[in-house]
């Protein structure tokens, strides 16, 4: 695994732009060297915001959108198109406004929809299409993830994984349903702790005061069942992008 890499930016404004800037670049180089890249999106407000600021970049057509796989590293489980959907605002934030392959963007299921109310059955049939997507002879049956975008929680969580949880101990599933969050909605699809670790590059990106408890919590090496943050960790980069006030003391 990779050591831990932390940048801090002036705010999140800034933040949001240079890891929209980080973003395409690290896109442009995977389709470089292999034709195609991968990516796992986050929501929240600076992960949209990063969105936003690659939909706004004139280097944004630097990409091949169309040799752009798209995942997500947690979702609500909410009907299809609901406003607080991470898919609903990525599309609304970047994705209705390139050129992607619509066959290469993989939404999470939503409620209502093909598995009904039944968030473990989603869970298990988004494990089976990352299975379906995953090179031969890997150690975990997930794609290669170029980055995997991820926030931090107040009390350190990060996807849908929360503290003290039994989805944060997951070691053998990929993905899972997650029931009775602590914040709202309750019921979520999220990757599980191994399956991040499976990206290349794994950037934690967050801003505020109330984050710089788990954060510093997270870089000293917390474990990942009291602080989820601290397991999320990539193959060959692991990356924090700071506002100030987030960045550990000292």
């Amino acid at each position: 695994m990779s050591g831990q890499e932390v940048v801090v930016h002036g705010d999140g404004e800034v933040l949001a732009a240079a890891a929209a800037a980080r973003l395409i670049t690290r896109i442009v180089d995977a389709q470089a060297a292999r034709g195609s890249a991968s990516v796992v999106l986050t929501g929240g407000r600076t992960g949209i915001g990063v969105l936003e600021q690659v939909r706004n970049s004139p280097a944004r057509d630097a990409v091949d959108w169309a040799n752009v796989d798209v995942y997500w590293g947690d979702e609500r489980f909410l009907p299809d198109g609901d406003p607080e959907r991470n898919e609903t605002q990525a599309r609304a934030a970047l994705l209705d406004h390139v050129a992607v392959d619509p066959e290469r963007v993989h939404p999470m299921a939503p409620s209502g929809g093909k598995f009904g109310e039944d968030a473990d059955a989603a869970a298990a049939h988004y494990a089976e299409l990352l299975a379906t997507m995953a090179e031969p002879a890997v150690e975990f049956p997930v794609p290669r993830f170029d980055v995997l975008l991820l926030g931090v929680g107040e009390e350190g969580h990060t996807a849908s994984l929360f503290p003290d949880t039994p989805y944060v101990r997951e070691q053998e599933r990929a993905v899972v349903g997650v029931h009775d969050c602590p914040k709202p909605p309750p019921t979520r699809i999220s990757l599980t702790l191994p399956a991040i670790r499976a990206a290349a590059e794994v950037w934690l990106m967050t801003t505020g005061a109330a984050k710089a408890e788990p954060v510093a919590a997270a870089l000293g090496g917390a474990d990942p069942v009291d602080i989820p943050a601290a397991g999320a960790v990539g193959l060959e980069r692991t990356l924090w992008l700071l506002d100030p006030s987030a960045a550990p003391r000292g």
